[in-house]
C-alpha cells in the first residue's frame, strides 16, 4: 500500500461480501473484516462486539473466507484480530490468518475502548492491550501488514516500538444515523487528539501511515477539516460506508414507495454537514448562518448552539479557519498577490484581512509569503 500523490488511503471495515464489493468498487484501498461490521449488518450497534454474542475470531474468519474472498480478490483484507480470545495461541491463529490469504491483521476489538473497572477485570485476567502489541509484533514476523488502533500517545508508542505499518487513532463510535454514538468528541477536539498523537509518530517513525477512524468524522468534509489540521494521511470508516448510507437509502426508498413523496430525511446533522459542505464550496462569499438556518429549517439560535456542540466551534470560527487555511495554500503557491489572496478568501478589506491573518498565524500575509 503506498500514499498517491496529493492522496489519502481509505479503508472500510465491511461486514458482509455485499458493502466489501460496493467499498472496493468505490475505490477503497484496503478492506478490513471486523465483526463490528457483522453486527451492523444485523440492525445492532457496534458495540454488540464486546458483549457475548459470538466468537470475533471465528466471526471474522467465516466473513473472510466466505464473504469477501469470493468476490473481491484485488483489494487488500485486513483481520480483525481479538488478540485476548483465551482459546487460541497467538502464533498459530496468525499463521493461520496468512495461510487462509488475510494481507494483514488489525487489533480489533480492541480493549483500548474499554475503560473503569471492566477494563481493570479484564486486564487481571489477562486481557491487555499488551497482547494487542505482542499481535502485531508476532505479525510483523510473518511479513503481514499491520494496523494498529490506539486512543492516546502511550499506546502509539508502544504499537510503533512492535513495528506496526499503520498508527490509527480510533475516535470512537460513528456519530450520525439512527444507531450511531449518542456521545462523542467534537470535530476540533479530535482534530487536537490526533495531533498530538501524530506529532509522536512523526518524531520516533515518520513513515508510519497516519489514519484516522470514526468517531466525530463522518464525512469527506469532516475528513479534510483533519487533513488540514492534522497531518492525516488516511481515513477508516465503518459505519460511514454501511449503516449510515443503508440506513438513509433504504428509510427514504420504502417511504418514497409508500407515499409517494421523494422528501429526504433531514436532522440537526444532516443540516450541519450541509453547512459545512457549503462553507467549502461557498468560504469566498458572505456567510450569514441567519440565512442558511433559513435554507435548513432550523431556527439560527438553535443551529448555532448545535454546530457549536458537533463541532467545537462557532460556525464564524470554523468560517475564519476554513478561510484562513485556503489563505495559506494560496501564499505558499506564490502566484498571487497578498491582496488578490484575500479577496480571494472572502476578505474585501485588505488591512483587515492583514490584520486577521497575523492574529491567527503570527506572521502578515507578506511575511508568510517571503519566509516560504
Amino acid at each position: 500500500m503506498e500514499l498517491k500523490d496529493k492522496g489519502h488511503i481509505i479503508g472500510a471495515a465491511v461486514g458482509s461480501g455485499l458493502t466489501a464489493k460496493f467499498a472496493a468498487l468505490g475505490g477503497a484501498d484496503l478492506l478490513l473484516a471486523l465483526s463490528a461490521g457483522r453486527y451492523r449488518i444485523m440492525g445492532r450497534s457496534s458495540l454488540s462486539n464486546y458483549l457475548c454474542y459470538g466468537n470475533n475470531n471465528e466471526q471474522v474468519m467465516t466473513l473472510g473466507c466466505r464473504e469477501i474472498f469470493p468476490i473481491v480478490r484485488d483489494v487488500p483484507l485486513i483481520f480483525g484480530l481479538m488478540a485476548g480470545d483465551p482459546f487460541i495461541n497467538l502464533y498459530d491463529y496468525i499463521s493461520e490468518i496468512k495461510r487462509n490469504g488475510f494481507s494483514g491483521i488489525v487489533n480489533f476489538p480492541t480493549v483500548a475502548l474499554i475503560d473503569g473497572n471492566f477494563r481493570e477485570a479484564l486486564e487481571a485476567e489477562g486481557n491487555t492491550f499488551d497482547r494487542e502489541v505482542a499481535a502485531i509484533k508476532m505479525a510483523r514476523h510473518f511479513d503481514l501488514f499491520t494496523a494498529a488502533f490506539v486512543t492516546n500517545v502511550d499506546e502509539a508508542r508502544r504499537m510503533l516500538d512492535a513495528g506496526a505499518d499503520v498508527i490509527c487513532v480510533h475516535l470512537g463510535l460513528t456519530k450520525g444515523g439512527f444507531l450511531g454514538a449518542k456521545t462523542y468528541i467534537t470535530l476540533d477536539e479530535a482534530g487536537r487528539l490526533v495531533e498530538k498523537i501524530f506529532r509522536v509518530c512523526r518524531a520516533l517513525k515518520p513513515d508510519v501511515v497516519r489514519m484516522i477512524y470514526a468517531g466525530a468524522v463522518n464525512s469527506p468534509v469532516d475528513m479534510n477539516y483533519l487533513y488540514r489540521n492534522a497531518d492525516c494521511q488516511g481515513y477508516i470508516g465503518g459505519s460511514t460506508f454501511d449503516r449510515i448510507p443503508m440506513e438513509r437509502s433504504i428509510l427514504d426508498a420504502v417511504k418514497t414507495f409508500k407515499g409517494g413523496d421523494d422528501h429526504t430525511t433531514v436532522d440537526i446533522l444532516g443540516a450541519i454537514e450541509f453547512i459545512k459542505q457549503f462553507v467549502e464550496d461557498h468560504y469566498a462569499e458572505p456567510l450569514e448562518l441567519r440565512e442558511l438556518a433559513a435554507t435548513v429549517k432550523f431556527s439560527p439560535s438553535y443551529l448555532s448552539t448545535s454546530f457549536k456542540r458537533e463541532v467545537g466551534l462557532t460556525f464564524s470560527d470554523y468560517l475564519l479557519r476554513r478561510r484562513l487555511d485556503k489563505a495559506t495554500e494560496l501564499l505558499r503557491q506564490k502566484k498571487y498577490r497578498c491582496h488578490e489572496v484575500a479577496s480571494m478568501v472572502g476578505y474585501d478589506n485588505y488591512p483587515q484581512f492583514s490584520k486577521t491573518f497575523k492574529q491567527f498565524i503570527g506572521r502578515t500575509p507578506k511575511e508568510f509569503q517571503y519566509d516560504i
